[in-house]
């Protein structure tokens, strides 16, 4: 029997600025989806007679209402597989909410739509009302928490493993077509071609080696792998998290440095010496209360996010990724005096010196 799938909404990628060089856009490209390291992510479990989904009937011109809760012992797996992604020892951690404008990531099980998830912080694109998560069948049959993993997999910024132009998968595609046309995925040759088919662009996708063991990877039937020859009889992950999963993800998301990052204090620069990938943190007390600038300087791409400190732990407030424009990162933020805020930068590229500051005015 065919498997069922995770079905990715089709997003058109940013058009990269005029005169990028291909280092720097290779480096816009990897990391953008990639939240700051040392963010908290707030998840919330749609909840009550609110929070259900109203669709067309087709052909009757009428409406009904669809729920997006899910039972306890449904909303478990997905708790339990939270915490086995921060059992690594990564640099983002998970905290359940149960207020809908707190949460990041929204989750429903709505059944029969599928299960899917928003990619990294695309999720921030996303209205409040809405779900950044569904789960479409039981996740409480054994070999479905797999599901529940791969999903969180892609909330944290991975795409799947058997797109990856490393792989050297080459499909019979008809077949392919064919096979996920029909119970229980029922996909049109689109949907199929973009989940399946599509090459990603190899400075997106989780590493420089294809891991057919990875939680991101779909067990496929016989018959729809042409090479490699040992996958012509089927390809069967283990639906657990790899060794290269786990290399992946810490890479992205170290373990968090120390607990008090240097002060960033108003209109005083701080010199920020990075490479590719890595991150400066700080913190600022404002001495009033108003709105305050954040930005960076220099020959740089980078993404720059501020939060707020809440009941002992770091909210999104606001963030800007310059995306490789002509100008740096610049965020405009109310803040408060007797409040703590954390700035978080993290570079993509530099260029000419390479010296970047960021300061706060």
């Amino acid at each position: 029997m065919t498997a069922r799938y995770c079905s990715l909404a089709q997003q058109s990628a940013p058009l990269p600025a005029p005169g990028l060089t291909a280092e720097r856009q290779r480096a816009i490209v990897g990391g953008r989806r990639m939240w700051v390291n040392n963010t908290v992510l707030h998840y919330y479990f749609f909840d009550g007679d609110s929070d259900a989904s109203v669709i067309p009937v087709p052909g009757t011109g009428g409406s009904r209402r669809v729920s997006w809760v899910g039972s306890k012992e449904q909303q478990d797996v997905v708790r339990e597989c939270f915490q086995e992604w921060r059992g690594l020892g990564i640099g983002v951690s998970f905290t359940e909410v149960f207020d809908r404008s707190e949460a990041e990531l929204r989750i429903g099980f709505q059944l029969g739509d599928g299960s899917w998830s928003t990619v990294g912080k695309d999720a921030l694109q996303v209205g409040q009302n809405e779900r950044t998560m569904n789960f479409g069948w039981d996740l409480t049959v054994p070999s479905e928490r797999g599901t529940a993993l791969h999903e969180i997999g892609h909330a944290l910024g991975m795409l799947h493993e058997h797109q990856s132009p490393f792989a050297g998968i080459h499909w019979d595609d008809e077949a392919v077509f064919a096979d996920l046309a029909g119970p229980p995925n029922f996909w049109s040759r689109e949907t199929t071609s973009f989940n399946i088919l599509r090459k990603l662009d190899p400075d997106e996708v989780n590493g420089s080696v294809w891991d057919p063991q990875s939680i991101m990877e779909y067990p496929f039937e016989a018959g729809l792998i042409l090479e490699p020859e040992q996958f012509r009889a089927g390809l069967n992950p283990p639906g657990t998290l790899s060794p290269a999963d786990k290399e992946f993800v810490l890479r992205w998301y170290p373990p968090a440095g120390p607990p008090r990052p240097p002060a960033l204090v108003p209109f005083r620069s701080a010199p920020i010496g990075l490479g590719p990938g890595e991150q400066a943190d700080f913190v600022v007390e404002p001495p009033e209360t108003r709105e305050y600038t954040v930005g960076t300087f220099g020959d740089s791409d980078t993404v720059v996010v501020v939060f707020e400190e809440r009941d002992g732990e770091p909210r999104y407030l606001t963030g800007q990724d310059d995306g490789g424009t002509a100008g740096n990162a610049t965020i405009r933020a109310h803040l408060v005096k007797g409040r703590r805020y954390f700035v978080r930068v993290r570079l993509y590229s530099t260029w000419g010196s390479g010296e970047t500051a960021v300061m706060c005015w």
